[in-house]
């Protein structure tokens, strides 16, 4: 099993910048990819950013270029930079980890998420 704890999320001002980071625990040897997702209200989960093994990156079309995904092997950490915020940014922020296999990856843990919130 693997235990994903989120933190950095809150209340910013439109245009602004947060930070997320994402601390993995447990069986860490069991996942090569970890990645942030988010979910608004009435909408569904979607892609932010992700890293899988090789340190290959992806990003969802609605932040990029206004965020920046990094992992921090050595901690076990993934963090993401969000800078520009919009209101439409508005979600929960969910922290996932995976592996791949001849099948694809597979985002078997998630966390908690974080609320982050783009208001003035």
């Amino acid at each position: 099993q693997v235990q994903l704890v989120e933190s950095g999320g809150g209340l910013v001002q439109p245009g602004g910048s947060l930070r997320l980071s994402c601390a993995a625990s447990g069986s860490i040897s069991s996942i090569n990819a970890m990645g942030w997702y988010r979910q608004a209200p009435g909408k569904e989960r979607e892609l932010v950013a992700r890293i899988l093994r090789f340190g290959t990156t992806n990003y969802g079309d609605s932040m990029k270029g206004r965020v920046t995904i990094s992992r921090d092997n050595a901690k076990n950490t993934v963090n993401l930079q969000m800078n520009s915020l919009k209101s439409e940014d508005t979600a929960v922020y969910y922290c996932s980890a995976g592996k791949y296999s001849s099948s694809g990856y597979r985002w078997d843990y998630w966390g908690q998420g974080t609320q982050v919130t783009v208001s003035s």
